[in-house]
């Protein structure tokens, strides 16, 4: 995965991620929308031959659009961490 900032500036941040489609991008934007304080999240991809997404994020400007995306990043590993344990609880096996 390469991550290249294409905008950044106080309210927005622009950037496109290399090698990765529209799974990982919908899963940021739809945690981004969670947060009060982001106004507008997207994310579109160019080019169907080429994975190369496009993240836009807008927020209101409290935080910046770089920590916005650190905590909906952090909110997804969070997510994952619990259904891996209830997923394991499931399955019958402890870890």
């Amino acid at each position: 995965m390469e991550i290249k900032v294409l905008k950044n500036t106080g309210v927005e941040l622009k950037i496109e991620v290399g090698g990765e489609g529209h799974t990982f991008c919908n899963l940021l934007q739809s945690t981004l929308l969670e947060d009060e304080e982001v106004d507008m999240a997207g994310c579109d991809i160019p080019h169907p031959m080429v994975s190369s997404p496009i993240l836009y994020i807008r927020v209101k400007g409290k935080e910046s659009p770089s920590k916005v995306l650190e905590k909906a990043l952090k909110k997804i590993g969070k997510r994952s961490d619990e259904f891996q344990k209830r997923f394991l609880e499931a399955v019958g096996k402890t870890g």
